[in-house]
């Protein structure tokens, strides 16, 4: 998978690998995927495949509720690729959507009930560097395999808060394909440009329904809608209000051009 994110541009991945609910599962159980899970990690430090992919191996999640065994196996991943920044991958242990955001609600209340935090000062920010340790981008893409359509609580604040796209699959992880990341990959991609689109027919229609004001505020409200847009949807946003201005008469018979700067 790491090469596929690298020929894909990708910059950052999460997997679920422990959740906070796993920890319900029986002993014996619970000691195999603990087995697991430390060789693993200990496996991925040491590989030629991440070093030589420059990939950062961080843990994410309430690491202290893991066997000793694996907190060092984490400290080792994360001492061993510290210095490589082409890929992030966070490794998700003892981790639970829920959790994490009761956590941050706990620790932000009782920050304001000691005096030491201004209710006025919570902000979306905050509460981000509040969380556990965050991933650095926000999420774009969920894929979800097994058969399972559900996204079982996996980083609610990233990815749902930034309306990710979600692709979901038969094949359980280890025969999980390129062939399935590519459709996983193509599935944002479509969301996206479908999204960009309805950007571009609001901003349109929003223009259209004040073409008949004045030609500074018009022009202040264009100016904003085009900073929203990506910069390819901006162009051609740009593009249609100037042949709207151009050819549509505002007052009576009256043309009028209003320029608008497409840098």
């Amino acid at each position: 998978m790491l090469r596929w994110c690298t020929e894909f541009d990708i910059t950052e991945v999460t997997l679920y690998t422990f959740s906070t609910e796993n920890f319900a599962r029986p002993e014996e159980e619970l000691t195999e995927l603990f087995d697991l899970i430390e060789d693993r990690l200990y496996s991925f430090a040491d590989a030629d495949l991440v070093h030589d992919n420059e990939v950062s191996i961080h843990g994410l999640g309430e690491i202290k509720r893991l066997p000793d065994r694996v907190g060092e196996a984490v400290t080792y991943a994360e001492q061993r690729t510290y210095q490589y920044d082409t890929l992030k991958l966070n490794i998700a242990l003892a981790y639970g959507g829920r959790n994490e955001l009761l956590r941050t609600a706990q620790q932000l209340t009782q920050e304001v009930a000691d005096g030491d935090l201004d209710p006025e000062a919570i902000t979306a920010d905050l509460i981000g560097e509040t969380l556990y340790r965050r991933p650095v981008q926000d999420v774009d893409l969920v894929i979800r395999t097994g058969g399972d359509e559900r996204t079982s609580n996996f980083l609610p604040w990233h990815a749902s808060g930034n309306e990710a796209a979600v692709y979901f699959c038969t094949p359980y992880w280890p025969e999980f394909s390129k062939v399935e990341f590519a459709r996983a990959v193509r599935t944002y991609e479509a969301r996206e440009q479908s999204w960009q689109e309805t950007q571009l027919r609001r901003a349109l229609s929003l223009v259209h329904a004040v073409k008949h004001t004045e030609y500074q505020p018009r022009t202040q409200l264009i100016q904003r809608l085009r900073d929203q847009l990506t910069r390819e949807t901006a162009t051609r946003f740009v593009d249609s209000v100037q042949t709207d201005t151009e050819t549509t008469p505002a007052d009576g018979d009256t043309k009028q051009a209003h320029p608008v700067s497409n840098d």
